[in-house]
């Protein structure tokens, strides 16, 4: 199935688990679960953890599926906000995190190879990479920092020694910008 095909199949679905549809949840979970994992391990660095937050983002899809509105975007941005802000939120929560040493901290790398590899690693016929390739490069770095890597906007700025205020209309804009390609 294409890339138009897929968004279209996830944005029905959505519209049915907003109707109570249990089939139509677990239809999502077969189509949507492993990409979903896969941003979600890429962010808490855990395979365990991505499980519970995807597991977590699905619990939340069935409770907010009202909420989705088509006109704002494809559910497949919609569901993957949440299993990034879950991500993000499971993170900052000081009592699950690891606390690691120094060495260990050094030995993981610095993440924003990560956001740079997962641009490159995109075929080029993928309609996100060609919209990615029309934004300003500031703006394409802030996106993948945060949305691959899950750093925040604070996180952002200071890698790319720029004022946070700057670095949150970048990415404001360039989502913007890439809303509008894709659509």
């Amino acid at each position: 199935m294409n890339e138009q095909g897929a968004a279209a199949q996830v944005n029905s679905l959505v519209i049915e688990i907003a109707k109570g549809e249990r089939s139509a949840l677990e239809a999502l979970f077969r189509i949507e679960a492993g990409r979903l994992l896969a941003v979600a391990r890429r962010i808490v660095r855990r395979s365990d953890l991505a499980e519970e937050v995807v597991q977590d983002a699905f619990v939340a899809i069935w409770q907010r599926s009202g909420q989705y509105d088509p006109k704002y975007g494809e559910a497949r941005g919609w569901i993957t906000r949440i299993v990034r802000n879950r991500a993000l939120n499971l993170l900052r929560d000081a009592g699950r995190v690891d606390h690691v040493d120094s060495q260990t901290l050094e030995a993981m790398g610095d993440r924003t190879g990560d956001a740079s590899n997962a641009y490159e690693l995109l075929p080029e016929r993928h309609a996100l990479k060609g919209c990615l390739k029309q934004l300003d490069a500031k703006k394409r770095t802030a996106i993948l920092l945060c949305y691959v890597t899950g750093l925040t906007h604070g996180e952002v700025a200071a890698k790319l020694d720029a004022p946070l205020g700057t670095v949150k209309a970048w990415i404001r804009r360039g989502m913007s910008a890439l809303q509008e390609c894709l659509g």
